[in-house]
């Protein structure tokens, strides 16, 4: 609750202390790399490929064939890195893929 009514505040600092007061979990490191998919793996692969979830620090990522699958696990390291770089933190740790909807 804010004590000094003299200044504004910042609509930031209010959101922040809303969500935090109401118990809502929102993670916007991974809607940062739902948004910035395409420019970090780059065209070809973000439309082969589809960020599913991220558990703990393992991103599970759908990929549209097995031919995709497995040239992506040759670029893991990079794709990590690169991952990790953009958004500036480690949140990625590992990726998982699997065949899913790419959609």
């Amino acid at each position: 609750m804010r004590k000094n009514m003299d200044k504004p505040a910042l609509l930031g600092t209010i959101l922040q202390q809303a969500i935090k007061a109401s118990g809502i979990q929102v993670d916007l490191d991974a809607h940062r790399l739902w948004q910035q998919w395409k420019g970090i793996v780059g065209p070809a692969i973000a439309e082969n490929t589809r960020p599913e979830v991220i558990r703990g620090q393992l991103l599970l990522v759908n990929v549209s064939s097995a031919p995709w699958m497995q040239q992506l696990q040759f670029l893991k390291p990079e794709l990590i890195e690169k991952i990790n770089e953009t958004l500036g933190k480690k949140l990625v740790g590992d990726i998982r893929f699997k065949i899913g909807p790419v959609n």
